[in-house]
């Protein structure tokens, strides 16, 4: 392709036309139309006002329940709106917000109905009379318009079906010649990873459409909208593949390329070259609609969130520059010949020079001018009256669905509000009396003159970002990119290798295995931090470069789709580099040495066959230890390829070593083996249990650490966006068929929901098209269970409790058993089976809550805490949640599932977690596998805080020694630092714009304090310091011996001290408070031996080890950990303060 090439003169020319354009407007302008463009100016210029008018679009209009709408109506100030609003519509504004909450029904109505009247330019009402009206008065001024039918999200195939339909008979219309649809309004839940196949799907949903039109005398128009990057190469092969079938041979259509990215360019290449072969064989030419692109926020969105390059360019520069640069190519002799092009833009001066190109080069009949509807309709008749006619896009809506407007409208304000935007700068000037075009002018010269070097290409590629010395998120692949998706189609159609780790069959294979890794564990332990940090950087390497060998093996033995298996890939690599940063944070604890586990066995999940597996495994290797895997029954192939990634990498065979299992008892003499100090376990509660009581009479104690079952609930209140919490319910309920720990089983639904028929048609819409099948299907969205249904699951497939009925029955669906259609059920009551059960599959409950604050009991209610969700965009109950849910993965306005390494660390709370409580991926994790012990002094810390002091002064004279009592100041200065540094801030290390990820500490439930009788008084006051600044109640248990060896109360000072933990202790044995605790955290002081063997077989979790001055330490029994993921933005739209 030659470089492009616009004549200077002609750029000088068309600033001569677009200056008199611009004129004509202002002077064309209408009464009314000189007021709206003051007020879209005022509008785009204040941010405060933008934020104000989506929020109004968004909160007042959107929601179904009118009292949710008045609240927010009463939150709008007519202050932040003087600045765009009229007098009247101010005055209006700031009653409404007043009278809203007392008359909910009849403001809220006024409002929308005021708002409807105020963008009916821009989006027209989709029935008759009014469309007719419209139409019939645009076509009589000389306007052409392509309409849109805009309408819900379409979640399933219902709602796609029922969409092309009513596009369809739009099309029949007398008064209709040409309208627009998108790909993802034709099919519901899209797989990018397999092109061919939506491709099918598509064209068999729009090939009526098409019927339509060429059936039409004269013919009719459709146009085939882009969205975003990720639909380009399928909305082309949609396009050129219908236009290929034989019936549509003669008929002309359309579709749109976006210059804001520089594929556009290679894709009108690949366009004109399918249009010469159309041309050669004597068929239709096509219409290429140039736009320079509206859906940049939500590109960003999508980048950012996943690690990607941004597909679009980064400058309005680049965009303005390569929307010429495409122009120029499309006008150019050789594709005039066989397309159409429709230059699409409100900027006078691209729309001044694409005229006269055409002009200039005799193909001004293969251009069409084309504009927003309403956007600036005195502009678009002083462009008509020179170039004969324009297009005008016009999106219409019905009017009780006015609501469905909301994204177009946030979108279309979002993008004028770019100073750098033509509109943006005429709606100013128009404001403020000033010249628009001066600026405007300048940037369009210099598009013009850097078009012939604008770079293109894709600036998105598959080559991935090296692993650095510090950490960064792995990107998922992009199943946008074709090689992409060649690689995955290839990956899940390979065979996976054969097995070959060891099978134990005895006893003796047991001992020798763990004698191996015992040997093994002294070098290892023994090699600096930051060499064991370079080897784990270097295994995150290794697994990256076997990506595709575990993609293979997960979709053959977890039935794993690749949009499910290769995320479980990065999660891994995350890891690895993760927990090589955390491996050298165990030297920097001032004050404290960390010693490491020996050996620690890692018995992992089948649902997250290499995750899971590989976060453990590294996380042990980090702290220094050996281990032994024993992979899940099903998985053994997943752990010994990414095992083998690691051998690779550097980590010694003998300290990593993968076995089998060949039966039960083999298992538990593994699990159960006096030299394995820490069993890592994912698995059920039972599971743990058991192992827990396996391992009685270790000398540590069972040290069974791990994750656990989830009983995990998403909250959607009437406050909610009801289309995206469908959408995230959706996800978070089947994605891995349900079978994640993390997976909603329950959707709770608050008030009005309930009822509401939208938010039940598009569940259940969204829930029967799914497409259930094998991984190597790449259009399936729901994969296989791992094994036929029993138990539990089967129950909650098969059965219904009284009150419940469903809304989706599942069905068997092959002879397996694995493959099950999924359930949605509806009537579930508080404290029923389902409300306290997890089942571990494919299977959605529904429960109707009369508030949130009863939502939240019922979220609360089951024995587990380890995911929760809540959809709602009020504040108030956003912070209400967030405050009072009892989980350790908190997520807001997003899906429950899918944690990212730091970004969203991972663990429960209350039967959720076995063992501290420390988060996978999190800044605590590794440093559970080992002892601290004291070594030197700690950091000269802070202040403590009054409370502590007070706390402090009262207890000293338990503590005769001077030197402890130093000590004791020491640790309680240590504490407020850590405090301050790291237990009382919220964290979010991720800094993302559009998404928070808080990982911040919360007070444990009450926590005991064990005495022994070799404890030292000082020991005990520490911990109780400790507890003080962190908000947690705590209960003594001294043993009578401990406590006969307190100081006598011979002095006020003492007396008062013993009187102060009178209350909150209780002297007893260590079997008599094994008898009352069985559970619960509990921090022993002195030597934990007897304690240890009294509450092998509970459920407490004990916490030994020498009490330090450490803050950063002697926290954390007090404290629980909490990761909070928020989505921030609206369609992209951020509020000012982000």
């Amino acid at each position: 392709m030659n470089e492009p090439t616009v004549p200077g003169q002609l750029v000088e020319e068309a600033v001569m036309l677009a200056k008199g354009w611009y004129r004509a407007t202002t002077q064309g302008e209408t009464p009314a139309e000189r007021a709206t463009s003051r007020q879209l100016g005022a509008l785009l210029a204040d941010e405060r006002g933008l934020d104000l008018a989506v929020r109004f679009v968004d909160r007042v209009a959107r929601p179904e329940d009118p009292q949710v709408a008045a609240k927010e109506l009463s939150r709008l100030s007519a202050a932040d709106a003087s600045a765009f609003l009229g007098p009247v519509d101010a005055a209006l504004l700031g009653v409404g917000s007043h009278v809203a909450p007392l008359a909910p029904p009849v403001v809220v109505p006024i409002a929308r109905k005021r708002l409807r009247q105020i963008v009916g330019p821009l989006v027209v009402d989709a029935k008759d009379p009014a469309l007719g009206k419209h139409l019939a008065a645009q076509r009589a001024q000389g306007f052409a318009l392509n309409v849109n039918l805009l309408g819900e999200a379409v979640l399933g195939e219902a709602e796609a079906a029922s969409r092309t339909e009513r596009t369809r008979k739009l099309l029949e219309r007398p008064d209709v010649d040409y309208v627009s649809i998108k790909v993802s309004s034709l099919v519901s839940q899209i797989s990018t990873w397999d092109t061919p196949g939506t491709v099918e799907r598509v064209i068999e949903r729009l090939r009526p459409l098409y019927r339509t039109a060429a059936a039409a005398s004269p013919t009719k128009f459709v146009n085939l909208d882009m969205e975003e990057f990720r639909d380009l190469d399928l909305t082309i092969d949609v396009f050129q593949a219908l236009l290929s079938e034989p019936e549509f041979h003669q008929l002309q259509a359309g579709i749109v390329l976006q210059a804001y990215l520089p594929d556009a360019l290679p894709a009108l290449e690949r366009m004109l070259e399918f249009a010469h072969e159309r041309a050669r064989q004597g068929r239709a030419p096509f219409k290429i609609r140039v736009v320079k692109g509206a859906n940049l926020a939500m590109e960003q969105v999508d980048a950012e969130l996943h690690g990607w390059q941004q597909a679009p360019y980064t400058t309005k520069q680049d965009v303005d520059a390569n929307y010429i640069r495409f122009v120029e190519r499309a006008l150019r002799p050789d594709a005039t010949s066989v397309i159409r092009l429709g230059v699409a833009s409100h900027n006078l001066f691209d729309v001044a020079l694409a005229h006269l190109l055409a002009e200039q080069r005799g193909c001004a009949d293969a251009l069409d001018i084309e504009m927003l509807q309403g956007m600036a309709p005195a502009q678009a008749r002083a462009i008509k009256a020179d170039v004969g006619t324009v297009v005008l896009y016009t999106p219409v809506v019905a009017a009780k669905d006015f609501d469905v407007a909301v994204s177009y409208l946030i979108r279309r304000l979002e993008e004028n509000a770019a100073e750098q935007n033509f509109l943006h700068a005429m709606f100013a000037a128009t404001r403020k009396g000033s010249d628009a075009l001066a600026d405007q002018e300048r940037r369009f010269r210099h598009a013009a003159a850097t078009a012939p070097q604008v770079a293109t290409g894709p600036r998105r590629t598959t080559e991935r970002a090296p692993v650095t010395d510090h950490f960064a998120n792995t990107a998922d692949s992009d199943p946008a990119l074709p090689a992409t998706r060649d690689w995955a189609r290839a990956a899940v159609s390979a065979s996976p290798a054969a097995l070959t780790s060891p099978v134990l069959r005895s006893a003796a294979d047991v001992d020798r295995v763990v004698a191996t890794a015992v040997a093994a564990s002294g070098g290892w332990a023994g090699r600096p931090l930051a060499e064991r940090a370079d080897l784990l950087r270097e295994a995150a390497r290794q697994l990256e470069a076997r990506r595709g060998a575990l993609v293979t093996v997960m979709a053959a033995e977890g039935g794993k789709t690749v949009a499910e298996a290769d995320p479980e890939v990065s999660e891994a690599i995350d890891f690895a580099r993760y927990y090589a940063d955390r491996a050298e944070d165990l030297g920097r604890v001032p004050g404290a040495r960390f010693t490491c586990d020996q050996v620690v066995l890692v018995t992992p999940p089948w649902n997250f066959p290499v995750a899971i597996p590989m976060g453990s495994v590294l996380a042990a290797l980090a702290a220094g230890a050996a281990v032994v895997i024993k992979p899940a029954h099903p998985t053994p192939g997943c752990v010994e390829v990414a095992v083998a990634a690691l051998h690779e990498a550097g980590i010694p065979h003998d300290v990593l070593q993968v076995v089998r299992a060949g039966d039960r008892e083999t298992g538990r003499a593994l699990v159960s083996h006096r030299d394995v100090e820490t069993v890592i376990l994912t698995g059920s509660s039972e599971t743990g249990a058991m192992f827990a009581d396996w391992r009685a009479g270790h000398p540590r104690g069972p040290r069974v650490y791990g994750e656990t079952s989830g009983k995990n609930a998403l909250v959607v209140t009437p406050a909610a966006d009801l289309d995206l919490a469908v959408a995230d319910l959706v996800r978070s309920a089947f994605g891995h068929a349900g079978q994640k720990c993390s997976a909603a089983s329950l959707g709770i639904l608050v008030g009005s929901v309930a009822t509401s028929k939208r938010f039940r048609r598009q569940l259940v819409d969204a829930v029967r098209s799914l497409k259930v099948g094998y991984p190597a299907d790449l259009q399936v969205t729901m994969g296989p269970i791992i094994e036929p249904p029993q138990g539990k699951l089967l129950r909650a497939l098969t059965k219904l409790d009284p009150g419940e009925s469903w809304l989706v029955t599942p069905k068997q669906l092959d002879e397996s058993g694995r493959l099950w259609s999924p359930g949605l059920k509806t009537g579930v009551r508080p404290g029923s089976f389902f409300h306290l059960t997890e089942v571990f599959g494919p299977v959605l409950g529904l429960m109707q809550a009369k508030n949130l604050a009863e939502a939240i009991e019922w979220q609360n209610a089951t024995s587990f805490g380890l995911t929760g969700g809540l959809h709602s965009l009020d504040a108030d109950e956003i912070a209400q949640w967030a405050e009072q849910v009892a989980v350790g993965n908190a997520y807001i306005n997003r899906h429950i599932t899918g944690a990212i390494v730091q970004r969203q660390s991972f663990g429960g709370w209350k039967d959720s977690v076995l063992g501290p409580g420390a988060k996978a991926g999190g800044p605590n994790y590794v440093a559970q596998f080992g002892q601290w012990s004291a070594d030197g002094p700690v950091e000269r810390g802070n202040a403590p805080s009054p409370r502590v002091s007070a706390l402090l002064n009262t207890l000293s004279p338990l503590v005769g020694d001077e030197t402890e009592r130093a000590w004791l100041l020491a640790a309680a200065r240590s504490d407020a630092h850590a405090w301050r540094t790291e237990f009382g801030v919220a964290h979010d290390e991720s800094a993302l714009r559009v998404e928070s990820n808080v990982f911040r500490y919360r007070s444990a439930p009450q926590v005991i304090v064990r005495a022994e009788p070799d404890a030292r008084p000082a020991h005990v006051v520490r911990l109780l310091l400790a507890a003080e600044l962190a908000g947690t109640e705590v209960a003594l248990s001294l043993a009578p011996e401990f406590v006969a060896a307190l100081p006598v109360a011979t002095t006020g000072a003492l007396d008062q001290a013993r009187r102060q933990l009178e209350p909150i202790w209780r002297v007893e044995s260590a079997g008599e408070l094994a008898s009352r605790a069985a559970a619960g955290r509990i921090r022993v002081v002195g030597d934990p031996a007897e304690v240890i063997g009294v509450f092998s077989a509970t459920k407490a979790t004990l916490l030994t080890g020498e009490v330090l001055a450490s803050g950063r330490r002697e926290l954390l029994p007090f404290l629980r950990e909490q990761a909070v993921s928020r989505t921030l933005h609206r369609f992209g739209h951020l509020p000012p303060d982000r």
